[in-house]
Parts: structure tokens; C-alpha cells; sequence
């Protein structure tokens, strides 16, 4: 197992923006350019498509959230945990995030697929210019 660490800077948004927009279903749905389900309560599911699930652990509102997370072609059982901390930056919001517990064999895809599905997208949404995550 492996872990994810990439940091993103979200010019234009706030944490608050940046957070009902994983939060939101409609807003996360609009993201992942797919139908997109996510409970707003600690406990309860997300699901992205017919490509991503999990349950959410913590939810501090505009601040942080943590999830179990696994994508459909990991072997069954198998989920890792995604933590998203947002933090106001100047004009923009950084988001610190980490996820561990990724099987060795997906890191590549999955770490890739942060910065493409979530991180530019977010930075093309609220009008930042397009940057690599770290």
C-alpha cells in the first residue's frame, strides 16, 4: 500500500467554495463531468459514477473532510482514506490532501487522476491558471 500526498492551490475560491463544490452532489456531479451522489452527514456514502465510492469518516465544515475511498477495479474490500484540508491562501485556497492505504499497483493512475479529474478542473472552475499539484 501506498500513499498520495499533493498539495493544490485553488485561485478564487475560498475553502467554503471548495468544499460544497466535493460536498455538493450536483456541484461534485458538474467536477466529475458525471452523475455523482454524496452524503453530507458523517457516515454516510458518495458515490462518483459508476468509477469511485466510499463513506464519509469526518466532515468539518470548509475545513476538512475525510472519506473511505476506492476506485471499482481495486480488488473488493480493499479502501483507502482520503483526507482533503482546505486552508485560505492569498486569494485562493490551498488544499492539502493525502490518501493512504493505495495499492501499489493503481498509485500511478490514481495519483495522476487527482491532479486531472479534481485539482485543474477545481483551478479551471474558479478561474485560476493551470498548474501541476505537487
Amino acid at each position: 500500500m501506498k500513499t498520495i500526498r499533493q498539495t493544490a492551490t485553488i485561485r478564487g475560491a475560498t475553502p467554503h467554495d471548495v468544499y460544497e463544490t466535493i460536498m455538493d452532489s450536483k456541484l461534485h456531479s458538474k467536477l466529475a463531468r458525471q452523475p455523482t451522489k454524496v452524503s453530507r452527514r458523517v457516515g454516510g456514502a458518495f458515490k462518483v459514477g459508476h468509477d469511485l465510492e466510499g463513506k464519509n469518516l469526518k466532515l468539518t465544515k470548509d475545513r476538512r473532510i475525510v472519506q473511505t475511498w476506492r476506485a471499482n477495479n481495486w480488488p473488493k474490500g480493499t479502501f483507502s482514506r482520503a483526507t482533503f484540508a482546505f486552508a485560505r491562501a492569498a486569494g485562493a485556497t490551498r488544499v492539502t490532501f493525502t490518501q493512504t492505504g493505495v495499492p501499489a499497483q493503481f498509485y500511478g493512475e490514481i495519483a495522476k487522476g487527482w491532479r486531472e479529474y479534481y485539482w485543474n478542473p477545481l483551478r479551471k472552475q474558479f478561474g485560476g491558471k493551470r498548474t501541476k499539484a505537487r
